[in-house]
């Protein structure tokens, strides 16, 4: 990540969590910050762009290889560091900014009034590391955030991957539930809105875990490996569960967190009915659990037109569809009822 050229990037095109990449624990540039905390000094660090040169004043060229250290001996100055777009490079130091003071700022101090006119103008990545608030502060144009201490990142992260946990658990309880419910041809609106409710309240918080684990960066790894864990086909069982029932993916995008926590909001609007509303799969979901490719998994959605019908049709009209296959079919089709019915995983 350390060779993006943040000043060349559209300012609106500029996340959080693109800034946070650049300063994330590991990187150079966090490494320098913190050090620069830990000492009690100050700093101010500015990513070149074409408009940076226009509210530099004095200062004197290096044109060196950034490395920590330098950074932490150069911030003993009370001017601002200018590093190269690649961060590769120091290029200025002891520079003073003289950014436009009719740029709206809400800031008090005056290296960190001068840091965010400096963003907002030159439209690039400031850092600024305060030895009396004892905080790092980034800005990016319009973009001002206040990096937090690793140590409570790591406990908010911890408490985020319990709770996902959580969901997970009753995730799978869910999705156990609704095998059976589909091989017994029971299924109503509502079994299918709470998986579909488990898996979006787990992608939203999984996407709280993003910010974390970059702001984290190395320190994040395990908690990670953890996540990956436990969105394990995640994606796969609701593009499958969708394409069983036909409603659209991006539809559930449209609701707030309170809303969501509503299964007959989300029977409204997938289904336009009541949660108690028999429906049923169309077999895909099922089907995948199979040794069937998916030519064959088609001919059957297409000739049977749902589960049920499939899992109870006579081997006449499967070897219409399936040939020789037909005797394999009927016996993983035994195999799975029986793991449904013991609640394995399938």
């Amino acid at each position: 990540m350390a060779e993006k050229n943040v000043a060349n990037v559209e300012e609106e095109k500029i996340t959080l969590i693109d800034v946070l990449k650049l300063v994330s624990p590991g990187t150079v540039l966090r490494t320098a910050i913190d050090d620069i905390l830990r000492a009690e000094m100050g700093a101010l660090i500015v990513v070149y762009s074409d408009k940076v040169n226009e509210i530099m004043e004095g200062g004197f060229s290096i044109d060196t290889l950034l490395s920590s250290q330098k950074i932490v001996e150069l911030a003993k100055m009370d001017g601002a560091i200018i590093v190269s777009e690649d961060l590769k490079k120091i290029m200025n130091a002891n520079v003073m900014l003289v950014p436009n003071i009719s740029i709206k700022t809400e800031e008090t101090g005056t290296r960190h009034k001068a840091a965010e006119r400096t963003a907002k103008q030159a439209g690039t990545l400031v850092i600024t590391v305060s030895e009396r608030r004892k905080k790092i502060t980034v800005y990016n144009g319009h973009l001002r955030y206040i990096l937090q201490d690793t140590d409570e990142v790591l406990s908010r992260a911890v408490e985020t991957l319990q709770i996902l946990e959580k969901q997970r658990e009753i995730f799978n309880e869910l999705l156990s539930n609704l095998n059976l419910l589909e091989i017994s041809g029971l299924v109503v609106v509502g079994d299918v809105c709470s998986v579909l409710q488990r898996i979006e309240i787990i992608m939203r918080t999984a996407k709280t875990m993003e910010k974390y684990l970059i702001e984290l960066g190395r320190e994040g790894g395990v908690i990670k490996m953890r996540l990956r864990e436990l969105l394990k086909n995640i994606d796969r069982e609701k593009s499958l569960i969708l394409q069983d029932y036909e409603t659209k993916e991006d539809t559930l995008d449209e609701f707030g967190f309170d809303d969501l926590l509503e299964s007959e909001n989300i029977a409204n609007l997938l289904f336009s009915s009541s949660s108690d509303t028999k429906i049923a799969p169309k077999g895909y979901r099922i089907l995948s659990k199979m040794n069937l490719g998916k030519k064959e998994t088609n001919r059957l959605v297409e000739h049977f037109k749902n589960l049920s019908d499939i899992l109870e049709a006579s081997p006449k009209d499967l070897v219409e569809v399936l040939g020789e296959d037909t005797e394999t079919f009927n016996k993983e089709v035994t195999s799975l009822k029986e793991q449904i019915m013991m609640a394995k995983k399938i």
